[in-house]
Formats: structure tokens, sequence, C-alpha cells
């Protein structure tokens, strides 16, 4: 887009989208120093809100900049994901994407510094408020906007960490071609399907990740994608690790026990999620999941209350793990709940 010339880029948009039937446009984290969240690019953003458009976004150099520090510590390897940082999080400050809520995000380079200044964001949001920065944010229709390409220096660590922000069908493969050597994108994309493969937490996304989700996310599938399993009616067992910040334990716990009861009564497929805590260290919860399908799942992901869940408590959790366990004898797992008191 022309930006920061407003009215040119809305021109450009409407052109794009409507004339030309693109896929989707691009925007810079700054033009000249004018960045996304800006009050003068709402205007643009109604636009691309009435044509539910997809945003590809990109860091652009830093301004204004200090030319010696850049020199330091090249724009690859620092600034851009500081921008994307920056660019995204003023979008979320100013509730962008919570009021043009037809507009999706998708940041690149595993979304940057996100998963890190966002639990950071909403810790220092009541301060902001208080001092008039800042007015009501809508978190969870913010973060539902965002997609993630995994350009970059992907790694299992890294898609559990953005994991903490977002759900497994907003991941996107990216990669970051032509900027990548031909080889290295190869060995990259390998190395990618591989460990999608190999970690049990991961596999079920593992088509998801690689095109399903970019499929459903430009409008070439009719059905949001589910997990890829290899039987419909296999269970999925799962003992959820989390530990909790001391401070925030009381208010983690309330959060919890509500997700866990509304989806067992709400939720034909969720067969048990149950909480339970550790005798020698309560900040240690362990969470017996039972679900069951995949399809039972990846719907659980999507509900209200779970997603409410998330987002509430992304500050409070210090770790977490979601080790899934294959049963021994899965007939076996039937006969246990067919079995009555």
């Amino acid at each position: 887009m022309p930006l920061p010339d407003v009215d040119a880029a809305i021109s450009e948009a409407v052109y794009s989208l409507d004339t030309l039937k693109a896929d989707g446009i691009k925007l810079a984290t700054n033009v000249g120093g004018q960045y996304l969240g800006a009050p003068e690019l709402d205007r643009l953003f109604e636009v691309l809100n009435e044509r539910q458009a997809v945003i590809i976004l990109h860091p652009h150099r830093p301004e204004p900049v200090n030319r010696a520090v850049m020199a330091q510590t090249p724009l690859a390897m620092q600034e851009y994901l500081s921008e994307t940082t920056r660019a995204v999080a003023n979008m979320i400050s100013r509730n962008v994407l919570a009021r043009y809520p037809n507009v999706k995000v998708v940041v690149p380079h595993c979304g940057a510094y996100l998963p890190l200044a966002v639990p950071r964001m909403k810790s220092l949001v009541p301060v902001m408020q208080a001092n008039k920065l800042v007015g009501d944010i809508d978190w969870d229709a913010n973060l539902r906007a965002l997609y993630f390409d995994l350009a970059g220096a992907h790694s299992p660590e890294v898609i559990r960490t953005m994991l903490t922000i977002t759900t497994p069908d907003h991941l996107l493969y990216g990669s970051d071609y032509p900027y990548v050597a031909p080889q290295v994108l190869t060995q990259s994309l390998a190395r990618m399907k591989r460990y999608l493969t190999a970690e049990a937490d991961l596999a079920p996304f593992r088509e998801m990740i690689l095109w399903k989700n970019a499929k459903w996310l430009f409008g070439k599938t009719v059905e949001k994608p589910s997990a890829a399993k290899s039987d419909d009616a296999m269970m999925i067992v799962r003992i959820a690790e989390i530990e909790v910040y001391p401070q925030y334990l009381k208010e983690y716990l309330a959060f919890a026990n509500e997700v866990d009861r509304l989806s067992v009564e709400r939720e034909p497929g969720v067969i048990c999620l149950f909480p339970m805590q550790s005798a020698e260290d309560s900040c240690q919860i362990r969470i017996l999941e039972i679900y069951a399908s995949d399809d039972a799942y990846q719907d659980h992901l999507k509900t209200d209350h779970f997603q409410k869940y998330k987002q509430g408590t992304l500050h409070m959790v210090k770790n977490l793990r979601l080790p899934t366990m294959r049963p021994l004898d899965a007939e076996m797992m039937k006969q246990i709940f067919a079995k009555k008191r």
C-alpha cells in the first residue's frame, strides 16, 4: 500500500481486492514513522474490514533510527522482531482488530516477541488505563484476528511458546523466500516435517500447519481444518502439566474450575477435564483431559469458555507442557466410561 498517503492506500486496496481479486495485501510495520495502530489508518482498516481482507504484515526499518546501533545489530537479527511486536502492540492497544473484526493479520517470523510481550502488556494495562493512556482492550477479539507464519527460527519449542497466545489453527508454514537460500529453505522444511511428525503433542497439527490452515485462511476450502487423525473414533488422552506463579494461584484455580465445568457440561466430545493440585507444591497443577476424538478437541479449542480461560490465564502460567498419552489398551477406555457406578 502506498502509505503514508491514506487516501491513495484506500484506492489501491479497493482496486486490488475488488477488481484484481487479490488474495490479500501487505502492510509494513511502519512507513516513514507512521506505525500500524495510528488513528489516521482507521479509515483504511474500515475499508479492509468491509472486504474481509487478509493482511500480510512485514517489518520495515524503524523510524526514526539510530544508524550506529543498526550497524551493530542487523535489522533481521533484532529490529525486525521489535518492529513487528511494536506494530501489533500498537494495534492491540487501540483495539483496532477488535473494532474491525473481519480483518485477519498474518504476523511474520514466529510471532516475533509477542509470546513474551502479550502477558507483559496485560499486566501493565491497568496502570496505563489509570493514567488514561489506553482504553478498554478486548484481548480475545484482538488475538483472534492474528495468524502466525513460521518463517525464521522455528522449532518445537518455539511453536509451543506461540501456543500460549494462539491456537493451532492459526499457525502457518512460512519459507521467507527469496531471502533464504533454496538449499537452506528445503532443509528447514524437511526439519519441520520431521519434528511435526516425531513430537507427540504437535503431530496432530502437522497437516494443518503445513498447508490446511493457509488454504482455509485464503478461502480455498469450505470447512476450517481440524487435526489429522488416523482413527476418527480414537480418544485423545492428555495430562496437562502446568506451573502457576504463586501470586496468581487463587485466580488461576477459579479460571480452571470454570472452564473444566463448562466444557464437560456443554461439549459432548469432552469426556473428562479433571484438574488436580500437587500435595507437595500447590502451584503444580495437573489436568486429566480426555476427548472423544481429534474433532472434539479442535472444537473445544474454539469455544468461548476455552478462549476466555486461555487469554485470561496467559500471564499466570509459568510453565506448560501438553504431552499426549497413548493408551495401552484403547478398548479398555471405552469400557471404563461405559461402566456404571
